[in-house]
């Protein structure tokens, strides 16, 4: 896939980033869009969706995908490092029922100000984005390992085996 993949995560409901990509497919109709919708009740109508997908296939999509938009949780957000992936992200409110704190509005305060990692403010806001993010070549972040250097984990392992 070179589109987009949106994703809301494994754990709660987010229609309102899923109706905010539908329509944005809706308007870029030359743009392949597959969304992850987990349990959410809103379903796309211009867009491809899948309600959940095993880790390995998740990672695949957002590895193959031009841009990854997601909320603004910290699997959505190394799963983007890690792929060095532009990452368009909309934090989930408690006050819309999203979620049961504002942490992600943190999240994305300080992930936010990374090199690739975009947070939009709204629906409005994310589908503007979208667009000049798409157009923008220099949007991913660097990828990272998921595994730390061997000479990192030496060190430990003589710290830990030490007497």
């Amino acid at each position: 896939m070179s589109g987009v993949f949106v994703s809301v995560g494994s754990m709660m409901p987010f229609d309102r980033l899923v109706r905010a990509m539908d329509e944005w497919a809706a308007a870029n109709p030359r743009v392949p869009v597959e969304i992850q919708i987990g349990r959410g009740k809103y379903e796309p109508r211009h867009a491809k969706f899948v309600r959940l997908m095993p880790v390995g296939e998740y990672r695949q999509r957002v590895a193959e995908a031009r841009l990854f938009v997601a909320h603004a949780g910290m699997g959505s957000i190394i799963a983007a490092i890690e792929a060095g992936k532009p990452m368009l992200m909309l934090p989930r409110l408690q006050a819309q029922g999203e979620h049961n704190t504002d942490h992600q509005l943190a999240t994305a305060a300080t992930i936010g100000a990374r090199p690739g990692l975009h947070v939009a403010g709204d629906a409005e806001d994310l589908k503007r984005r979208a667009t000049v993010l798409l157009g923008d070549s220099g949007a991913a972040p660097a990828p990272i390992s998921r595994y730390a250097e061997s000479e990192f984990t030496d060190r430990i392992r003589a710290f830990i085996e030490a007497p």
